[in-house]
């Protein structure tokens, strides 16, 4: 029983973990019509900054909550820059933000010198239940992930800036001749969803470690999650990252990692197959 206990626990954490990542691509790609290819390197340098405080004495804490600011702001910047210019063609989107993501990782190599870093968890030791003991970092990853949701619902569905969002959304032209800014808009969003990211590396590093490809797997597994979830709602990707997450914490208690990895894959190929939509949504992926 304890056992069970523990793995369901450990499987509940790191789909919290990928809903965090998910959290950000999902809003970019449903509120914008993109993929960015750069959001693991965002995760990335949520992680760095961390460290990075860490190593030049300030409190940790201090760090993980700078983090999302500092990559949100990158990513209004890099948006206004560069991004912008791809809406109109979504395929040369996802290769200009693949290639600001091979930057952003290589530049962080170089910084790192390609060693694996340490970050220590705020939190430390477990909590005891019983004869059951589970981290309590992991434990307050899982409380954190579901604040950031609501919040998000919150902010996206029952705010001014929500519905300005919507509204941009759904027609762009529209939304202009009604006075909104769709360029502040995308940009907000962009940043919105690249803090995300941020936040979500300033709270798994502690985990994971700090290395220079500390993104890749949490980006295929969140183009994954967001592709079975579906595009075009807030739920879908949510949804497709719980999936996603699950079976990729799951199915290695029972078989051989590499073989789960190809596994879930496959599974998420085969379900995209039958359908395109996703779990939830009302447009194609």
């Amino acid at each position: 029983m304890a056992s069970t206990f523990v793995a369901a626990f450990e499987i509940l954490s790191f789909g919290a973990i990928i809903v965090l990542v998910v959290l950000g691509l999902g809003i970019i790609a449903s509120m914008m019509g993109i993929f960015n290819f750069a959001q693991g390197e965002f995760v990335l340098l949520g992680a760095y900054i961390t460290y990075l405080a860490f190593s030049r004495g300030v409190p940790i804490w201090a760090g993980m909550v700078a983090a999302p600011f500092i990559v949100g702001g990158l990513g209004f910047v890099l948006e206004a820059l560069i991004i912008r210019r791809f809406y109109a063609a979504p395929i040369v989107a996802m290769l200009g933000t693949y290639a600001l993501g091979l930057i952003i990782r290589e530049s962080v190599r170089g910084l790192i010198g390609g060693f694996y870093l340490t970050v220590p968890e705020p939190i430390g030791g477990s909590i005891d239940l019983g004869n059951m003991h589970i981290s309590a970092w992991r434990f307050t990853i899982i409380v954190i992930t579901l604040l950031v949701m609501a919040g998000c619902y919150l902010l996206l569905s029952r705010t001014s800036f929500g519905l300005r969002v919507r509204a941009t959304l759904e027609n762009p032209a529209l939304a202009r001749a009604s006075g909104i800014s769709t360029p502040l808009i995308y940009g907000t969003t962009f940043a919105f969803g690249a803090a995300l990211a941020g936040l979500a590396g300033a709270l798994i590093v502690p985990v994971f470690s700090l290395f220079a490809d500390l993104g890749i797997r949490f980006l295929i597994q969140g183009f994954v999650a967001v592709m079975v979830g579906g595009v075009g709602s807030f739920i879908g990707p949510v949804a497709g990252a719980g999936l996603i997450g699950t079976l990729s914490a799951a199915l290695p208690w029972v078989m051989s990692p590499v073989v789960a990895d190809v596994l879930v894959f496959v599974l998420a190929i085969a379900f995209i197959k039958f359908r395109p939509q996703g779990l939830i949504s009302g447009r194609g992926v």
